[in-house]
């Protein structure tokens, strides 16, 4: 079994080895207006909160989404026990949360609501996503949508309370609800920017409206928590992540955020890997393809 040492010396390795950007990119980054740049570090999940640290700080970034749900950095049964741990060893190295991705769609003793976003709060973490509500398409979808509302109404209502904002993410899909924009965009009309923004997802958008995006980006502009970017490529009938710079996806999103005024925060998912964190090669090419990624996001930025 590896020591505490040999686990930093294996991630310095790693970052010592691991190709840069072409030197294009670096001046891109240098002229670039502020970026309030995170990564949604769910492709990098399975290794301790310091080589995790070393391994952002490296990346040259200060914010991250971070998964604390089931399956994720640290399970909601432990969030009072590990949460500070984990913010605590991010914060030596220059890294805070900016965003919690959770399991929680409603207030509910199941997924521990209260503790998590109490605890989150307490830790400085602003925002938060939700899970998704899912449809039945075998029922019809106004009563389904009717459903969601109360429970949006307590979830908004203790966020509230709290002082933590809720983003809710559109997802392509079916049986996704904001998939199209339009059903989830209607019921957060009930609510200011304030206490329910979007989480959202360009590609997923593009996925579902490939040439309406650009309507749905209007739509949602006035009430982005937090823009997500990753990429897409069409295969056959359907579709399959890729890097920045590779999908569907391209600079013309920046623009149309730029025009709209938006200056919030960003954040990148690195979602077209497969692999563990834990596995060396792996992670290697984690940080490798991370790299590639914040490059290409910053020249488009700039």
């Amino acid at each position: 079994m590896h020591s505490r040492r040999s686990f930093f010396q294996s991630a310095a390795v790693l970052l010592a080895t691991t190709a840069l950007p072409h030197p294009g990119s670096f001046a891109a980054q240098v002229t670039a207006p502020a970026l309030d740049l995170s990564i949604f570090t769910k492709h990098l999940q399975g290794i301790p909160a310091d080589q995790l640290g070393t391994i952002l700080a490296e990346l040259g970034v200060s914010g991250i989404e971070a998964a604390i749900r089931p399956g994720g950095h640290i399970e909601p049964v432990a969030v009072e026990d590990e949460l500070p741990k984990f913010v605590e060893t991010l914060r030596k190295y220059g890294v805070r949360i900016t965003m919690l991705t959770s399991g929680i769609n409603s207030v509910s003793a199941q997924t521990r609501t209260e503790a998590v976003l109490r605890t989150a709060k307490t830790l400085g973490i602003p925002k938060y996503r939700l899970n998704w509500y899912s449809y039945n398409n075998q029922s019809p979808i106004w009563p389904q949508l009717d459903e969601v509302r109360p429970k949006l109404k307590d979830l908004v209502a203790l966020s509230k309370e709290i002082g933590i904002q809720p983003c809710y993410q559109n997802h392509s899909g079916a049986k996704m609800v904001g998939a199209g924009i339009w059903d989830m965009a209607l019921l957060m009309r009930d609510y200011t920017p304030a206490e329910l923004a979007w989480s959202f997802d360009i590609m997923h958008a593009t996925i579902e409206g490939s040439t309406s995006w650009p309507t749905e980006v209007m739509l949602v502009s006035d009430r982005i928590g937090m823009a997500l970017f990753k990429n897409f490529m069409w295969e056959g009938k359907g579709h399959k992540p890729a890097p920045l710079g590779e999908g569907v996806v391209g600079k013309p999103y920046v623009d149309q955020l730029k025009k709209l005024g938006y200056n919030g925060p960003v954040c990148l998912h690195v979602e077209y890997l497969k692999g563990k964190a834990s596995d060396p090669a792996y992670l290697k090419s984690a940080i490798e393809a991370t790299k590639r990624d914040i490059a290409v996001l910053r020249e488009w930025w700039a």
